[in-house]
């Protein structure tokens, strides 16, 4: 009687999961002991799923394990890794565990890059494999009970969490088999059967009849609800419908059995015989429908002894009356189960391979803070920067600290020497000329890869878009349009990118064309430089005052500033803080980072008293020029001035700017090609970004593709051929022509069995016929009847004419084939027309030679082979 249902485990195709992983965690995340540490746990994700579901599974516990294991390492990188179609790229392809397929076609499957799916997918193995577990425990001890109930409670709570989940998982239209409907139905179908076995566990432990009946009841109930659920919809394999209704059946049957053992001990003799004859009704439903399903034989006999027993008592003893089946008072109703909730982890031995690499979330925020951090200390740099520049400018202008050191007016003075030596020692024009050589170079490169990644995407997007509007409606999947538009909106700012570079690349060319001849000067020899710097009357006078030894103190506190400043900005690049700390404990706490109040506390606690120094700095800067200019004006008051002093001072001027230029200019052209080489980096990334998804979609187009050929190889690809007007238009007295709608097959109802289609009437042989052909004497010919000649308008065929279609079995007719349409053949020649016996035969004269005998009379109706062609000897 104990025949449970267990659900089949749906089929996965192979997956390589350890490339794609290995690939993003390379990009990703630096460090080789890092890389290579995450990869390991990648290839043993991998391993782990072809041992969950690359192979037939035993019905045992290890079993399960393994598939529990692998959902819970499924849901511990689901943070951490971004599966999508447009990043981490994984197709996840499974079949529909219930549809049995076709010959040609194979069974219904989906494909999908979701990490979602693929979780839906394991836990609904995950509950099928523990319901063929508790199908396969030996009821008859209390281990084997439990251990079925504890299974069929897990897959109702599987079942109910897929149901609740599937559609915000896979954001699309599931298989039937995960549908809401179907697990719906499947976590009823096994709370019911949990609470069965807590009825046998009830019943073999003897417990009272009133808690056995409660308990019987709700178990009726919950196959009651299941089979409501599923009686209208063609969902679930068709045995299980009548194994449902059977179940509620003999649920109920025990429940009204037990209730009358509690009738009988209350002496209500008659309530006992009412509930005894229901459950008999109950259990007769059960035998006469679904015999063939569950044996109640046992059950049976011991209702209807109990029955004649308590029925012989009252009629002798108690005279009780029987009520009836309305007036009987309702059993009540225990449960004792419910759905296993699915708290992750569910296997005992979850060992998270990816415990050091950090949830996306996290990854995310600490990408966003380092930015944060890289524009805080950008700006306090290009702050620093912009009034070294400035404070380098306003000396170059006043000649400083030149016109303080040329005292003999025919010597270079030291601070130029400095500034010639530092131009050499550099490299000079040449370092110059080859780091603007190579920027071309290094642009071209960067602007054919980004060329090459996009090209990948159009050529991809065009395909897609010509199957679109080839396949309409039955190309289903996401539009590359839509799917690149996070890949187009980064190859635009590439785009964007090298274009500001392709500027700023001409403005420094423009800038070295202007200055390159005074660096050139800096470049020579002292004695060259010197013959090239005019000669001026000695300012002798002017060294030891007080306005020089003022100037040179500013000068000195001003180069002491910018010393200051290039430690300022060596340990602002030198701070470093780990924030992931920081916003794992934010996101164990609340399940959320509130990214923004964090970074910025955070930044304001490291930052802060660097940001006030690099003030500081600035305002002392400002207070120094101020002096400076004051000074300077002093000084050149008392200087004298001439014309040979004024050409002197401006080319000492303009070497000074040439120096400033000089270190400016290699400045950035070594960060423009720094730029370039990180800028090719990152472009080869987005590539293979690129090329990844190109690659996965023609993948999935491939397969989408198959499964398109299929399905219109299954569909039947014969056009429907209007039957001729003498084929649909019925005869006088004969049955009107059948509908080219094929009529829809009747409801098969449960328990009933199929039924062999009805055997085909036999042929009818008219009198005319017979009386004829017995007639016709041997060797002669009867006289041949006059054919009468057609009616106009008549569309009945004559009498003689070929059947419209061979009469034979009846094959069933579907829309696209509405059978073969004979074309009708002469009358008198056509020695394989069926149905020559019960014809008149009326050979036409034009087929008839003079003279020529007639033809034989047609053979006996009984004779199984078609009339043979007669040819008369000469």
């Amino acid at each position: 009687m104990t025949n449970f249902i267990s659900v089949q485990l749906k089929k996965a195709s192979e997956v390589d999961l350890a490339k794609p992983l290995c690939k993003f965690i390379q990009q990703s995340y630096p460090g080789a002991e890092a890389q290579a540490e995450h990869c390991r746990a990648a290839e043993e994700l991998s391993r782990l799923r072809k041992s969950a579901l690359g192979r037939p599974l035993d019905k045992h516990e290890s079993a399960l394990e393994t598939l529990l294991r692998y959902y819970d390492q499924l849901c511990s990188i689901e943070p951490k890794f971004p599966f999508s179609e447009n990043q981490v790229c994984v197709t996840f392809t499974w079949k529909d565990a219930f549809d049995k397929g076709s010959l040609f076609g194979g069974s219904a499957k989906l494909a999908l890059a979701s990490l979602g799916y693929e979780k839906t997918c394991v836990l609904f193995n995950c509950g099928a494999l523990a319901s063929q577990i508790a199908a396969e425990q030996n009821l008859d001890n209390d281990e084997g009970l439990k251990a079925a109930a504890k299974h069929y409670q897990f897959a109702s709570g599987a079942f109910q969490h897929i149901k609740d989940t599937v559609l915000s998982a896979l954001n699309r239209e599931p298989t039937v088999d995960i549908s809401p409907d179907t697990v719906g139905t499947l976590s009823l179908i096994m709370l019911a059967q949990a609470q069965e076995v807590f009825f046998l566990k009830a019943t073999r432990d003897k417990m009272k009849d009133g808690i056995i009946a409660k308990l019987a009841n709700q178990a009726a109930d919950y196959y009651g609800d299941a089979y409501k659920q599923c009686q209208y919809k063609d969902t679930l394999p068709k045995e299980v419908f009548p194994v449902l209704a059977a179940k509620h059946c003999i649920m109920q049957a025990n429940a009204e059995y037990h209730q009358s053992i509690l009738a009988k001990q209350q002496k209500k003799f008659g309530e006992e015989i009412g509930r005894l004859q229901h459950a008999a009704d109950l259990v007769k439903t059960v035998a006469s429908r679904y015999d063939e399903y569950i044996n109640v034989k046992d059950l049976v006999d011991k209702i209807n002894r109990a029955l004649a027993a308590a029925k012989k008592d009252n009629d002798f003893i108690y005279h009780d009356r029987v009520p009836d089946l309305k007036d009987l008072e309702a059993i009540g109703k225990a449960s004792l189960v419910k759905s296993t909730p699915v708290v992750v982890p569910l296997s005992q031995k979850f060992t998270d391979l990816f415990e050091k690499m950090v949830p996306l979330q996290v990854q995310q925020s600490v990408s966003v803070y380092n930015q944060r951090k890289a524009d805080l200390v950008n700006r306090s740099i290009a702050q620093m920067r912009e009034a070294t520049n400035l404070a380098n400018g306003v000396l170059a202008s006043l000649n400083l600290p030149a016109a303080i050191e040329d005292v003999s007016g025919d010597t270079v003075p030291q601070s130029i020497l400095n500034k010639s030596k530092s131009v050499i020692e550099q490299g000079g024009i040449q370092t110059v000329d080859q780091l603007i050589k190579d920027l071309p170079e290094l642009l071209q490169r960067n602007k054919e890869i980004l060329d090459e990644s996009l090209r990948l995407l159009d050529e991809e997007e065009t395909t897609d878009n010509d199957l679109r509007t080839k396949f309409k409606e039955r190309w289903q999947r996401t539009p590359s349009n839509e799917l690149y538009k996070p890949l187009r909106a980064e190859g635009a700012n590439y785009h964007n990118i090298l274009n500001k570079a392709v500027q700023a690349d001409g403005q420094v060319k423009e800038r070295y064309q202007t200055h390159r001849d005074t660096i050139a000067l800096l470049c020579k020899p002292e004695a060259e430089l010197n013959a090239a710097i005019p000669s001026a009357n000695p300012a002798k006078t002017l060294q030891g005052s007080e306005v020089v030894n003022v100037l040179r103190t500013l000068l000195a506190n001003l180069d002491e500033v910018k010393k200051e400043r290039e430690q300022l900005e060596s340990d602002l690049k030198s701070v470093n803080f780990d924030m992931t700390s920081k916003f794992l404990t934010a996101l164990a706490q609340d399940g959320a980072i509130n990214e923004e109040a964090i970074s910025v506390t955070e930044l304001d606690r490291i930052y802060g008293s660097y940001t006030q120094k690099v003030q500081e700095s600035l305002k002392k800067q400002e207070e120094l020029l101020k002096n400076i200019q004051n000074a300077h004006q002093d000084f050149s008051k008392m200087k004298q001035s001439n014309n040979e002093s004024n050409l002197r001072e401006e080319v000492l001027k303009n070497l000074a700017v040439a120096n400033d230029n000089f270190v400016e200019l290699v400045a950035n052209l070594k960060e423009g090609t720094k730029f370039y080489n990180e800028l090719t980096e990152l472009l080869l990334k987005f590539q293979n970004k690129c090329s990844d998804i190109v690659f996965a979609r023609k993948t999935e187009r491939d397969e989408l593709l198959k499964d398109l050929q299929q399905s219109i190889a299954r569909e039947p690809s014969a056009p429907s051929i209007p039957l001729p007007t003498y084929q649909t238009t019925p005869a006088a007295g004969s049955k009107p022509a059948a509908s080219p709608t094929p009529t829809p097959a009747p409801r098969t109802m449960v328990g009933t069995k199929p039924q062999p289609p009805a055997r085909p009437p036999p042929p009818v042989i008219s009198a005319a016929s017979s009386s004829s052909s017995a007639l016709a004497p041997s060797g002669t010919a009867a006289a041949p009847a006059a054919a009468p000649a057609p009616t106009p308008g008549a569309s009945a065929p004559a009498a003689g004419t070929a059947p419209s279609q061979a009469q034979g079995p009846p094959y069933p007719t579907y829309p696209p084939y509405p059978g073969y349409c004979q074309m009708p053949m002469p009358m008198g020649y056509n020695p394989y027309m069926y149905g020559q016996y019960n014809l008149p035969y009326a050979p036409s004269p034009v087929y008839q030679n003079p003279g020529q005998p007639p033809y034989p009379p047609p053979q006996q109706p009984g004779y199984p082979f078609p009339q043979q062609p007669y040819y008369h000897q000469q």
